[in-house]
């Protein structure tokens, strides 16, 4: 989020307007705060099993500021059909994965026990499939002999504040088309 936030100056064809989060500890909400953006939190535990409700109180709380892209970053909650469909075309998301590899979780750890040699990020529309809709850009990293998910997902990290970033720009400006890092 921060890498987002920290591209959108002079030039850039989209402005943050508002960092919301389901935990009021993240850093990022303390983060936006104090460079003045505002932030919004809906804790999603008192809704219990009901995402449905969740969802309609981060569509609630987010309706004012009138928001034209959502960007996931850090925001491990999976969203209903329901959600995702107000927002369809609209909603980006980053992945530590060359997806369509490795949907979910644990991404780093499956990717070296399957022996696969390079890993990466991607950033693609939200649909209602997890971690399945259209993909805007990746980054590959190499996995080295030595990996543990912990030094790749560290490596992947750095190519994540890289891409996001260069993926908005380009998505805000109506460019769709597919970025590749190396």
């Amino acid at each position: 989020m921060r890498s987002l936030v920290e591209d959108m100056v002079d030039d850039h064809p989209a402005r943050p307007v508002v960092v919301f989060s389901n935990r009021d500890d993240a850093g990022g909400i303390a983060w936006a705060a104090a460079q003045g953006i505002a932030t919004e939190v809906v804790d999603h535990r008192p809704f219990g099993e009901d995402r449905a409700a969740f969802e309609a109180a981060i569509n609630a709380a987010l309706k004012p500021y009138r928001i034209d892209i959502i960007c996931l970053a850090g925001f491990m909650r999976v969203l209903t059909e329901g959600f995702v469909s107000q927002w369809q075309g609209r909603m980006l998301n980053i992945h530590p994965s060359l997806l369509p590899k490795y949907r979910g979780l644990k991404t780093h750890a499956r990717a070296i026990e399957a022996g696969d040699t390079e890993a990466g990020c991607t950033v693609h529309e939200v649909t209602p499939e997890l971690d399945d809709g259209p993909i805007l850009g990746q980054a590959r990293v190499p996995i080295r002999s030595d990996d543990t998910p912990d030094s790749l997902a560290a490596r992947v990290l750095k190519q994540e504040h890289i891409l996001y970033p260069a993926v908005l720009r380009r998505f805000a400006a109506g460019n769709r088309q597919l970025l590749l890092l190396p």
